[in-house]
């Protein structure tokens, strides 16, 4: 029989720690099982469903750029993310279909849990399918006030009407007003993309700087955040809190979180 396993399909694919996560998880609970991740083009997408949905050793994948958004017309939907979130970024097999639900949300407020949101400015920079598991947990959170910056501007308001928050979506590159919290969920700043230009300044002390991105680890943002003395959170905080959600989906066992140090070593490498 051959040996079960899930992947994260994605295009471009090759930076993923997916695997370095997964597998690592799986040694610590001694499953036989892998963690893949497999080069899906747009054009691909539908023919990569349709081959997975007859493999009964494939327990499901997680989804990356630049299908989350796309990825819904092909699957079920039993929980409504479409209308909740509006991206998929987990796909798993059940009774002969496919169906999606989002753990990115989750893994997004993780590291956040403790900090008192409520009533909260914040920027957020993107409208992807990362942006929306991050405003569908920020609508959750009580912030009051959101900057949403986007390439497409009407997009941005869309998305800001979507969630039930109260804000602005302005043009990318356009100065940011003073807030607690400051998001990226674009992948300007990763390798291989340009940099993402802010201008920090506005920022008070106290202010939070979240990346997305964790390849690499200390973007230029969080680097320009660090030399302000601001707190950062890095982009394996997120990838590392939606995994865990995922791998008990895909192998019906929580993730061994009490080996996150030695994880997070490994990831740093």
């Amino acid at each position: 029989m051959t040996e079960p396993y899930a992947e994260v399909i994605g295009d471009p694919i090759s930076h993923s720690k997916s695997p370095i996560i997964h597998n690592f998880w799986l040694t610590k609970c001694g499953i036989s099982a892998e963690y893949r991740t497999c080069h899906v083009r747009p054009t691909q997408l539908e023919s990569y469903l349709a081959a997975r949905r007859e493999d009964p050793a494939w327990r499901g994948c997680n989804v990356t750029l630049p299908h989350k958004i796309m990825v819904m017309d092909h699957v079920g939907d039993p929980g409504n993310v479409r209308a909740s979130i509006g991206a998929m970024n987990t796909l798993l097999p059940r009774r002969g279909a496919l169906i999606g639900t989002n753990t990115d949300a989750g893994g997004f407020f993780m590291p956040l849990a403790e900090i008192p949101l409520e009533g909260a400015t914040v920027v957020v920079i993107g409208t992807g399918g990362a942006a929306h598991a991050v405003l569908f947990a920020l609508a959750r959170c009580g912030v009051v006030d959101v900057t949403l910056l986007a390439r497409n501007v009407f997009k941005g308001a869309a998305l800001l009407a979507r969630f039930g928050l109260k804000g602005r979506a302005l043009p990318l590159g356009t100065g940011i007003p003073a807030a607690q919290l400051l998001v990226n969920t674009t992948s300007l700043g990763m390798l291989g993309q340009p940099n993402l230009v802010i201008d920090l300044a506005p920022l008070p002390n106290d202010a939070i700087v979240y990346d997305i991105v964790y390849q690499p680890l200390i973007t230029p943002l969080l680097a320009a955040a660090e030399r302000r003395g601001l707190t950062i959170i890095d982009g394996l905080e997120m990838l590392v809190g939606q995994a865990a959600a995922a791998f008990e989906l895909f192998f019906d066992q929580s993730a061994p979180r009490a080996y996150d140090e030695e994880l997070r070593a490994l990831l740093t490498r």
